[in-house]
């Protein structure tokens, strides 16, 4: 959310950022929002000057109070009644405003919840994610002389999946995961953890579960409505990704200086609503309502978020490579970035079967959109406070990440390879062989 002053001051770079995100039918709402601003100010105006008059008249009642009760005069008494109804009429004049004041502070907030974040100068410019730029690749993609089975098939040949199963119990979108391919996933998030705690951030296990009002400082609205699943009856939601309630945990606070950068690691399982059906790829563990995940956050001041950025994204990199996986990272232009976000960059995984990259981790600067929403703001050396960045970035999530792993470190007779840093994690297990049929 921008700062409303920002607004004031810079309507026509708000409309032209706006522009830049294709998001045309929303360049009214910079017209409509100067318009209820200059009527808040008005009526918050008014509202103090009828306090100021009211004041004034009621001290003005008491003296001739005391005026009348000294001397017995009755026209002292008669004007003191006369103000007191001035009073009165004032106090009604006053509580309309302040009504109205607190629907137009309600109506503007939510305008500018819907108004997009300024973008950074480098983000490319482009209508959707097929104008998402590649910047770099790391590793070299191999195509193998054998083929490459979907990966439930190839997680079946161990007896590590049950879709069947999780589609009778839960309906389509969940799975459960068994034997080796199990340990597989929490081998990987552990190493996720590990990897991250290494980096210098501190592990986290937050709640699951969040408030409506954390949701809305987090997230757009139409991404809240096309991901999150409300508690019935209660005002909470089962969280999209850990991101959410760990910036959450910073709502309404003040943060010493010296205390920053916050830097946190955290697990969690994960439950999108995931609307709309994308085709074969997007099946198996691919788009699915509920998977874990291992996620970068970062808090900290304005002038370290872009160097932050930097630092998320390349940590990616790092952990698949040490998973034996080429890498490209993509940024992503204009018109893919959500409305909170000043810069993001997607690192895709390569795909042997498919023969492409696609999507495994996500990394975004916020700049101080969160923080307004939220009130986290920073206390400076000089006593100042002002409002903190925030970052996020996908560590791992295995669903994807078993996807790319399974397909990379396959073998010709169908055995999987475990990388390296994996081992410990699985036993001392160097190789997965398939169950015999």
């Amino acid at each position: 959310m921008l700062d409303i002053r920002f607004i004031r001051e810079n309507p026509e770079v708000v409309k032209e950022n706006i522009k830049k995100k294709f998001q045309d039918e929303k360049l009214p709402l910079v017209d409509k929002v100067l318009e209820l601003d200059k009527e808040n100010r008005d009526t918050i105006q008014a509202a103090q000057d009828l306090r100021t008059q009211r004041n004034a008249l009621s001290k003005q009642v008491g003296m001739l109070m005391g005026q009348a009760k000294k001397t017995n005069d009755p026209s002292k008494l008669e004007e003191a009644e006369a103000l007191k109804k001035r009073v009165s009429d004032d106090a009604e004049k006053l509580a309309g405003l302040e009504k109205k004041e607190e629907e137009l502070a309600a109506e503007l907030h939510k305008i500018m919840l819907v108004i997009p974040n300024i973008i950074d100068p480098s983000v490319p410019i482009g209508p959707d994610d097929s104008a998402n730029v590649e910047v770099q690749r790391f590793g070299e993609p191999v195509v193998p002389d054998f083929p490459i089975p979907y990966h439930t098939e190839i997680m079946e040949s161990f007896d590590g999946i049950d879709m069947d199963a999780a589609g009778r119990v839960s309906g389509n979108g969940f799975y459960y995961l068994l034997g080796d391919i199990a340990r597989l996933h929490e081998a990987v998030l552990a190493y996720g953890r590990d990897f991250m705690i290494d980096k210098g951030f501190t592990y986290c296990i937050p709640p699951f579960m969040i408030h409506g009002n954390v949701v809305e400082g987090v997230m757009s609205q139409t991404d809240m409505d096309a991901m999150m699943y409300k508690i019935e009856g209660e005002d909470l939601y089962l969280i999209g990704t850990s991101e959410h309630s760990m910036i959450g945990r910073f709502i309404d606070q003040i943060l010493p200086e010296e205390k920053l950068p916050q830097t946190l690691t955290s697990y969690s399982p994960c439950f999108r609503k995931e609307k709309g059906s994308h085709g074969i790829e997007e099946r198996g563990v691919y788009r699915i309502h509920q998977f874990e995940k291992q996620e970068m956050i970062v808090v900290c001041k304005p002038e370290e978020s872009r160097d932050w950025y930097e630092k998320l994204w390349q940590f990616s990199v790092e952990l698949f490579r040490n998973f034996d996986i080429p890498v490209r990272q993509l940024e992503c232009c204009s018109g893919d970035l959500a409305d909170l976000k000043v810069k993001s960059c997607d690192i895709e995984a390569w795909s042997p079967r498919q023969q492409k990259y696609f999507e495994v981790c996500s990394c975004s600067n916020l700049g101080d959109a969160q923080a307004r929403r939220l009130k986290i703001r920073v206390r400076g050396e000089d006593g100042k406070t002002y409002l903190a960045h925030t970052l996020n970035n996908t560590c791992v999530a295995p669903p994807r990440m078993l996807i790319a792993l399974l397909e990379n470190n396959l073998q010709a007779d169908g055995s999987v390879k475990i990388p390296k840093v994996l081992v410990p994690y699985m036993g001392g297990k160097e190789i997965l062989v398939p169950k015999a049929k």
